[in-house]
């Protein structure tokens, strides 16, 4: 295990940073680490992961020379407002992203996916616990396909794709943290700053099918409708022939 950045460029102040050779889930060690108490906000990476987790409990294969991480920390936020994080961590995503390849490439597919060439690159997370009007800790899972592409990933709507792929440049996933873990903090001053207001409008600028049909399927029903715009509570906004529609929950096809 090691706590050392230096060698990775220059660390955000006041974030802690973890690295482990091998974990069940960076996920499921945040969840361990917040029960016991928090030092800080604190980005925990595994070389390897043995039980990775995607949403609606789905696997998420770990790869070697991939990203695997996890932030958890306590934010002074509602379920709704932790909730809104997802939104602050695409773009965190986005930005580290076009570090390394054309920014044209690269979209954000709601609500939760980094798209490059319209294949998935990227994913992200979130889990939270509390019982009052406040979350006692949230946290924001993310998996990035630097290097290799998951294989066994079958009838995938959006196919994962790999950073590295067709001579892509091949990317160290420290370094790529450290970048990651300084753009999304960047993004936490925004919005204390700004407000979600601003978050909104930086994601809307990346949105993929902005404007366009696409197809919403929830646990119950499939609503299909021009994507207008994503509300101020993070809602998926689809103008439908029976009218507007908020969406707050849903996997997107187009």
């Amino acid at each position: 295990m090691s706590t050392d950045a230096a060698s990775h460029g220059l660390w955000p102040e006041g974030w802690e940073r973890v690295v482990l050779d091998t974990v069940d889930s960076t996920m499921a060690e945040a969840a361990r680490r917040a029960a016991s108490g928090l030092a800080g906000p604190t980005w925990i990476m595994a070389h390897e992961q043995t039980a990775g987790r995607g949403r609606r409990g789905r696997d998420w294969t770990s790869e070697s020379g991939n990203l695997a991480v996890t932030l958890v920390f306590k934010p002074e936020a509602t379920p709704t407002e932790a909730a809104r994080r997802s939104f602050l961590a695409a773009i965190a995503l986005f930005e580290t992203l076009a570090i390394h390849v054309d920014r044209t490439r690269l979209s954000l597919k709601w609500p939760n996916d980094v798209l490059l060439d319209g294949g998935k690159v990227a994913g992200i997370l979130l889990e939270s616990a509390g019982q009052g009007p406040y979350v006692d800790w949230l946290s924001i899972g993310i998996g990035v396909n630097l290097a290799i592409r998951p294989e066994g990933v079958r009838d995938a709507s959006f196919p994962p794709v790999a950073v590295a792929d067709d001579g892509g440049p091949v990317v160290d996933p420290e370094d790529f943290l450290t970048h990651l873990a300084n753009a999304y903090a960047t993004e936490e001053g925004k919005l204390d700053a700004f407000g979600f207001a601003r978050i909104r409008e930086d994601w809307l600028r990346h949105a993929a099918r902005l404007g366009e049909v696409i197809t919403a399927r929830t646990g119950t029903d499939e609503i299909t409708g021009v994507f207008e715009t994503v509300d101020e509570a993070g809602n998926l906004m689809l103008r439908t022939p029976k009218g507007l529609r908020a969406i707050s929950a849903a996997d997107v096809f187009f």
